[in-house]
């Protein structure tokens, strides 16, 4: 039994699953596309959203290191994920790794964990969304029903949260149209939250009160890991590019471009815009669910507050559509391994992307999107894309113990010295987190493991395979 448990995928089976007719999908994104959807899913609602909640709440100015810190963790995972992506070019991710590396029972453990982490994900940027297309459309003189515009207990007579249920349906219906007509959306996106970003940094930089910088941790340390555990929904979004290898050109050379490029850029960006945004105005105003826009409408530059607002609908936008992209990848992986229905892994004949997954993870977003709030759903997120780059980094370790001498194409350095440092890092955030959380987490996990064990064991493909093959 437990023979069965630990059992690995190994390289043969991967090389047969990709190359396969019946699964095979477009190979056409390049380095700088996957670039693209990186930067596409992470600058969103980490940086229009949480940064004025957590610096008003728990980190102040400070929140500058709790960035530094996420961006840390994220760094060391980064350079875990581009080696695994880069050795082991499938979707599925970090589920894939670990199946490769730990063995079955841990990879399902993962997967399990990364539908929740996308799903969760992709519901929190959708009622994000709502929010500033709301806003906007009322600057605009356009006065949505309350009763068919917010989640349910968050306004009086809210019933259904409409704009979050369109935007998920809009988006997962460009998906299944294909991949590459994806990443072209993603890039004009890209582009004007970019855009929007520059201009508030170039406003900004000229209104600075040194004076808001003080005191630069009111909270002490503590509100600043508690920052650093919230903000680092802010990052979560680099790892999805690595559930894209299988769509990617030369996966071997342009993952882990992706993957490190897309990461960078945005680091810098979170740091200097988080110093600006609390030196315009008092951290302890800056508890809104439209941060930047707020700092530049107090320092009188409303046309910039305007657009930086399309900049946030663009940047979540974009953000959403990744989300959505990345977790029908893992569905579809898992259930290409029989450790899920096959149905589900179903590639649509003429576009060549998994629709039936992409259909159910739109209809599931969709449909919470419209009636949960956005604060359970980001912390959910949270523990589990931590609980993911944990795995990922135990995976290196392990991978250069059983097969030190393998090919890899990208190398993480320092191992086992930068692996150690991101599972450190990303314990530390996890316990930070609320205790609810980690029992809604624990929860879900628990449920997944009986899903496994009533249908995954049995109908996994290594279940009649050899298992002793080992990776070339």
């Amino acid at each position: 039994m437990v023979r069965r448990l630990f059992r690995r995928k190994f390289l043969h089976h991967i090389l047969e699953d990709i190359n396969s007719e019946k699964h095979r999908l477009r190979r056409v994104l390049n380095a700088f596309d996957l670039t693209i959807l990186g930067i596409g899913a992470i600058i969103g609602v980490g940086i229009f959203v949480l940064t004025g909640v957590a610096s008003a709440r728990f980190a102040g100015p400070g929140i500058v290191l709790s960035f530094v810190i996420s961006g840390f963790a994220c760094a060391f995972a980064a350079l875990c994920y581009a080696e695994f992506a880069s050795l082991i070019p499938v979707a599925g991710s970090a589920y894939n790794y670990a199946y490769a590396t730990l063995g079955e029972i841990i990879a399902w453990i993962i997967g399990w964990d990364l539908i929740l982490e996308y799903v969760v994900a992709s519901i929190a940027v959708a009622i994000g969304w709502s929010g500033y297309f709301v806003n906007i459309m009322n600057a605009m003189g356009i006065y949505l029903p309350v009763w068919c515009s917010a989640t349910p207990g968050t306004a009086p007579g809210a019933i259904v949260n409409l704009p979050a249920i369109v935007i998920v349906l809009f988006l997962t219906a460009i998906l299944v149209i294909g991949i590459k007509e994806s990443a072209r959306f993603t890039s004009l996106m890209v582009f004007v939250k970019l855009a929007a970003l520059l201009v508030f940094i170039l406003i900004g930089i000229f209104n600075i009160k040194p004076s808001n910088w003080v005191p630069f941790m009111p909270f002490g340390l503590k509100g600043v890991m508690t920052g650093a555990a919230i903000v680092f929904f802010a990052y979560i979004g680099f790892d999805a590019v690595s559930t894209a290898a299988e769509e990617a050109k030369d996966p071997q050379r342009n993952m882990s471009k992706g993957i490190i490029y897309s990461l960078g850029i945005c680091t810098v960006f979170y740091i200097v815009v988080s110093a600006i945004l609390t030196g315009i105005i008092p951290y302890g105003k800056l508890n809104d669910p439209a941060p930047v826009a707020l700092a530049l409408n107090h320092i009188g530059f409303r046309w910039g507050s305007a657009l930086v607002s399309a900049g946030a609908v663009a940047g979540i936008t974009s953000v959403l559509l990744v989300m959505l992209m990345g977790q029908p990848r893992i569905f579809f992986s898992m259930s290409r391994d029989g450790l899920l229905w096959p149905w589900i892994s179903k590639v649509h004949p003429r576009l060549r992307t998994p629709y039936v997954s992409q259909c159910i993870t739109g209809a599931v977003v969709a449909g919470f999107a419209g009636f949960i709030d956005i604060g359970t759903a980001a912390e959910l997120c949270n523990i589990g894309t931590l609980f993911a780059f944990t795995i990922v980094c135990a995976g290196i370790i392990a991978l250069r113990i059983i097969h030190p001498k393998l090919h890899r194409p990208f190398r993480c350095p320092l191992v086992p010295l930068i692996p150690l440092l991101g599972i450190g890092f990303c314990v530390s955030l996890m316990f930070s987190l609320p205790k609810i959380t980690w029992i809604r987490f624990g929860a879900w996990l628990l449920f997944g493991l009986f899903v496994y064990f009533l249908y995954g064991i049995k109908h996994s493909r290594l279940s009649d395979s050899a298992t002793s093959r080992p990776l070339k």
